[in-house]
């Protein structure tokens, strides 16, 4: 049986997708562009992004009963490589002790021209 998570502080889908679905104890976040939700305005730059992509990843799983600290697996988009350290730097602030495993990868384009998007999975 799956549930449907949906945050209002975490900006809506852009497309037929929820923004998580809970299943046999998993939390899947859909990836999270850097958009604010109560602005609908996107942070400018590799930092701001990957923050803003952050924030609505734990305003997700802040609905879900979770914490960043549930988070076993991130999958982060970026729209040029060129952008990884930026990205870096803020992704490592979001995370104490262990961090979860991680896949980074450069894309053509994302949605919107953002320059990150990130998704996750999390376990209860």
């Amino acid at each position: 049986m799956k549930k449907v998570i949906c945050s209002t502080a975490a900006p809506g889908a852009i497309g037929p997708y929820s923004q998580a679905i809970e299943a046999g104890g998993m939390v899947f976040v859909s990836g999270q562009l850097p958009i604010d939700a109560a602005t609908g305005i996107m942070a400018e730059g590799a930092e701001a992004q990957a923050r803003q992509s952050l924030e609505n990843i734990r305003h997700i799983l802040d609905q879900a009963g979770m914490s960043m600290a549930n988070i076993v697996k991130t999958t982060v988009f970026l729209a040029d490589m060129a952008y990884f350290a930026d990205m870096n730097k803020v992704y490592a602030t979001y995370f104490d002790g262990d961090f979860p495993a991680r896949s980074a990868v450069a894309v053509k384009t994302l949605p919107k021209d953002a320059w990150v998007e990130i998704e996750c999975i999390a376990v209860r």
